[in-house]
């Protein structure tokens, strides 16, 4: 059996050199990816909302947004549900998964005026976690990265929809104070993709305080698992948004 060259053995390591750098500086927040079936039934659901073709809101993130279905349900049907929106939230999503719906149908056939945009949460408390759809990889995205696939899904939301406005709204907080580290880090996602606005087409919105004490503590009261709105969690959402909403609608 021949045995490589030095030369072919220099050239094979550069080789798996340059592909482990690669590797090593992909950023998964960017890089479209689906998840399990379940997961794909909801999303698949969302297609046949849009080729109906009758929604002109959309809401558009993770189970913060799909919770407008549980602890928001009444608050939807009393405020948005007339306004004729639609719930694009799953539960456990990130911003690339965000990405491949928009990718594989979401939103094909619609003609929204406006879409509310909150993701990214999930990016940070994923971290250091087992990923099922990344073959087991252990999952790691920091704040520039996270805010890169915001960026990535606004910047598709454009495309593919050039009419439609967008209110992207700040992460919302999580953890029991400021120094909780993972809202610090959505803190520093927010303080990026604030920049993101436009004033004409996309317009950032930071209602973070809504739900925090004047010493930064999120209240159980409101967020139960210091994550996830409750009933007067969704009532203070609506509080915050719906007359910028009305407003972007017009």
């Amino acid at each position: 059996m021949k045995t490589l060259s030095r030369l072919a053995i220099a050239t094979v390591f550069a080789f798996n050199l340059q592909a482990l750098a690669a590797d090593a500086g992909k950023n998964l927040a960017t890089s479209p990816v689906p998840r399990d079936a379940g997961w794909m039934k909801r999303h698949e659901s969302f297609n046949v909302i849009s080729k109906k073709g009758e929604a002109e809101l959309v809401f558009l993130g993770d189970s913060i947004t799909q919770g407008w279905e549980g602890k928001g349900k009444a608050a939807w049907a009393t405020h948005f549900a007339p306004l004729k929106a639609a719930n694009f939230g799953i539960g456990g999503d990130r911003t690339e998964h965000v990405l491949w719906r928009l990718q594989n149908g979401n939103y094909d056939g619609l003609k929204p005026k406006l879409t509310v945009l909150m993701i990214g949460t999930n990016n940070t408390g994923h971290q250091g976690r087992p990923q099922k759809e990344l073959n087991g990889e252990i999952y790691n995205c920091n704040a520039e990265q996270t805010a890169e696939g915001v960026a990535a899904i606004v910047k598709a939301l454009r495309e593919k929809q050039p009419q439609m406005k967008i209110l992207l709204l700040a992460i919302f907080p999580r953890g029991a104070s400021a120094e909780d580290a993972m809202r610090k880090q959505n803190d520093a996602t927010n303080a990026i993709i604030s920049k993101l606005a436009d004033g004409q087409n996309v317009h950032f919105m930071d209602i973070r305080k809504t739900f925090l004490q004047p010493d930064g503590t999120l209240p159980k009261d409101i967020m139960p698992d210091l994550l996830h709105l409750n009933e007067v969690g969704y009532d203070k959402w609506v509080e915050a948004i719906k007359p910028k909403v009305l407003e972007l609608l017009q």
